[in-house]
């Protein structure tokens, strides 16, 4: 079992981290306001879609991205077609599949993507709900980032590195403990039926975009129809519970009935097309193989420590937050802007670096943060703000 979490590990250590490098150069090149300019009308949809393609954002971050472009003026067919198309795949994702499925699956799932975007996109431009929602436009939003480089790589792997674990380790699972054809005999069923099946599994979970590559090619090593795990790959980051909350909370019950049917009909129905089209062939990348070049071997030690030091970070943060604040010099400031755990970090590190702090602990609900420290409240006000968030 270990050795194969190792094999795993050396096929998608450097495609990851490749990936991760490509989204901070796309960071650090880009101006810094393209992502919010001009995302309007069947236009706008399209810049969307094509913007939130490449980008290696997962659920928890296309979510507060989505309703950031909504925020700042796009409509709600760019955003919807932002929020579709983004998490299914990114740069990261598109060579971790390339390495593991082999380049026609992996242009076919981002050619699927960028569709399924645009059809939602376009229907939703098709409702003019925009004035309906112009009470939601206050929906918390993530502040764009000023980080550089290096920061933002970490910054795009770090919100991911669990589910990275866990796909890593349920494809050596796969691969070692369920024999050989256990689930052959889905592939007796009928394609579309077999996506349904898939689509069951996929659409309430939060499955990330990359993570979710080793487990497909591991199930379909044992015998999954190739397009039942293309529903997977596409159904599974597109949407979960979540994501289903914020559109409906967002834009509303008719723009959350057109991105689930888009997610519904577009996946499975693509995977058809691609089972009925386009042949497959395994490569046998699971197989244990030990002739890994030098570079395979450093991606997989400097993912690895990268993936320590976020062990022992989360940890130190935790055993900050079980800290009762003592003393008399303690400020409670109620912050608006905060989406997810990135956030959290994010605010806690710009005020444990002011100049006073003793501790800071920031939380999402109640979304706030607490400062310990000869510090004024006017001054920790600016850092929440300078860092991009405001106060309630």
């Amino acid at each position: 079992m270990l050795d194969a979490v190792w094999q795993v590990w050396l096929q998608l250590a450097p495609w990851l981290l490749l990936g991760a490098a490509a989204a901070g150069l796309l960071h650090v090149l880009l101006p810094r306001d393209f992502a919010r300019r001009q995302f309007r009308g069947l236009g706008g949809v399209g810049k969307a879609v094509a913007l939130g393609v490449p980008l290696p954002l997962c659920s928890c971050g296309v979510i507060p991205a989505a309703l950031g472009l909504k925020k700042d003026g796009a409509s709600d067919g760019a955003a919807v077609g932002f929020l579709i198309s983004t998490p299914q795949t990114g740069v990261d994702s598109i060579l971790v599949s390339a390495s593991f499925l082999g380049w026609p699956f992996t242009i076919f799932k981002a050619l699927s993507a960028l569709v399924m975007g645009l059809v939602g996109g376009a229907a939703t431009e098709a409702l003019h709900t925009d004035a309906d929602g112009i009470a939601r436009l206050e929906e918390a939003t993530a502040p764009q980032s000023t980080v550089g480089f290096f920061e933002h790589v970490v910054d795009v792997i770090r919100p991911i590195w669990k589910w990275i674990v866990f796909g890593v380790v349920a494809s050596a699972a796969i691969t070692v403990w369920i024999p050989p054809g256990a689930i052959a005999g889905w592939s007796e069923l009928h394609p579309a039926l077999a996506g349904l099946a898939a689509l069951g599994i996929a659409l309430p979970l939060y499955v990330c975009a990359t993570a979710s590559v080793p487990i497909a090619a591991a199930l379909i090593a044992q015998g999954l129809p190739t397009g039942a795990a293309l529903v997977f790959l596409m159904a599974g980051p597109a949407t979960n519970i979540a994501t289903i909350g914020a559109v409906k909370r967002a834009f509303g019950g008719r723009v959350l009935a057109v991105y689930l049917a888009t997610v519904v009909f577009g996946s499975v129905g693509l995977a058809y097309l691609y089972d009925a089209f386009i042949p497959f062939e395994a490569l046998g990348t699971l197989t244990h193989e030990h002739g890994h070049p030098w570079w395979a071997w450093a991606s997989a030690l400097v993912l690895a420590g990268l993936f320590v030091y976020f062990v022992f970070d989360d940890l130190r943060g935790a055993w900050m937050r079980r800290r009762s604040p003592v003393g008399r010099d303690v400020i409670t400031l109620e912050v608006d802007g905060l989406t997810c755990n990135n956030c959290v970090r994010k605010l806690e590190r710009a005020l444990r670096e002011t100049d006073g702090v003793t501790s800071a602990t920031v939380t999402l609900d109640p979304s706030q943060a607490t400062v310990e420290g000869s510090v004024r409240a006017a001054d920790l006000e600016a850092v929440v703000r300078a860092t991009g968030y405001a106060m309630k």
